[in-house]
């Protein structure tokens, strides 16, 4: 039996792995680049769609110095104005000055943010609270609108807490119409039944409802409807902004980016922020809170001793002194953790 001879032919390497690890880098590069260009184009809406409030801050000789204890933590002043309500309505009879997106400043709050970052504290400054206003006088916390603009809303709460403000930022409750849509809608649980003070006003029952925009814009407007007033709306509006933070927290937001991405084109428009509030530092600080969660927020109204007439006979809302300098304290020692579980909060 014969055999032929063949000339063996020489084995291909194999190159599997490095293929696959090749592979493997190509795609994180790829989605690191859309990842980036994403986040570029979320930071370029917000920064060229948001409005700037030119001089946010009083002058620097004025200010409370910052202290170690809370050097880290953050305080804004968030301005919820309210241009379709000037043309709707007849109210003429207060001055509230000038704001950024051209409303009245009908809702003020203080988001505190401490160094560990693990909770968030929102606290409601009723319109009518009855303060020193520096160079003018008691009056009305709105009266400093019209007195200095924001500039002068700083610092008379800088004066009154004792603590810098960091960042400023109004919000037009138009904002919430868009941006309640673009999440899908937010669900409330409702604690008093009412019907919206208009012709066809939409009604809102007692319970658990899941708002539209149209009706998420008539919830946090809406105080005719209550006998307390602004005390009830104050509290709608905690309620609303809360739930809507919870959404926008979801994983079912944060893990859609073409929801996030509406999200931010839907409210962009509608806030204006100081100079130095950019898409940077919000991302900085979003970061930094990852883990928090709707139960880490607390909502609560500045302390006070119900309403009362001033010497001229205005409607006010009466500060609790004693409370509030308790909570300035807070604040500047970044210990409100404390504050809030030694103080009643429920009015």
């Amino acid at each position: 039996m014969s055999f032929e001879t063949y000339e063996a032919r020489p084995r291909k390497k194999k190159h599997t792995g490095r293929n696959v690890v090749l592979s493997i880098l190509v795609l994180v590069m790829v989605a690191a680049l859309v990842a980036a260009g994403y986040l570029w184009n979320l930071g370029r809406t917000f920064d060229s769609q948001s409005g700037k409030i030119s001089d946010a801050f009083p002058a620097e000789d004025t200010r409370p110095e910052v202290k170690e204890e809370s050097k880290d933590a953050v305080n804004i002043l968030l301005l919820g104005s309210d241009t379709r309500a000037t043309r709707d309505t007849d109210e003429t009879d207060e001055e509230f000055g000038t704001l950024p997106n051209g409303g009245r400043s009908d809702t003020m709050m203080l988001v505190h943010i401490p160094e560990d970052r693990k909770n968030i504290y929102v606290t409601s400054i009723m319109r009518d609270t009855w303060l020193n206003i520096p160079g003018v006088g008691s009056a009305k916390i709105n009266a400093a609108f019209a007195h200095g603009g924001v500039s002068k809303a700083v610092e008379t709460l800088e004066g009154l807490f004792g603590v810098r403000i960091n960042h400023v930022a109004s919000i037009d409750f138009e904002g919430f119409k868009g941006l309640t849509d673009a999440v899908g809608g937010v669900t409330i649980n409702n604690p008093i039944a009412f019907k919206q003070s208009l012709a066809n006003g939409i009604t809102f029952p007692k319970g658990t409802q899941t708002l539209d925009g149209e009706q998420a814009l008539a919830f946090v407007r809406e105080r005719k409807a209550f006998p307390s007033s602004d005390y009830q709306r104050v509290k709608n509006q905690q309620l609303f902004v809360k739930a809507l933070l919870g959404q926008l927290m979801s994983k079912d937001t944060l893990t859609n980016p073409a929801k996030v991405s509406d999200a931010v084109g839907q409210i962009a428009p509608y806030i204006a922020v100081d100079d130095s509030l950019d898409s940077a530092k919000v991302a900085s600080y979003a970061t930094s809170m990852l883990n928090l969660r709707p139960s880490d927020m607390d909502f609560f109204t500045l302390p006070n001793s119900g309403t009362g007439r001033s010497a001229d006979g205005q409607s006010i809302v009466v500060p609790d002194m004693d409370a509030i300098n308790k909570f300035g304290k807070a604040l500047q020692e970044d210990k409100m953790a404390e504050f809030v579980e030694s103080t009643d909060l429920s009015r």
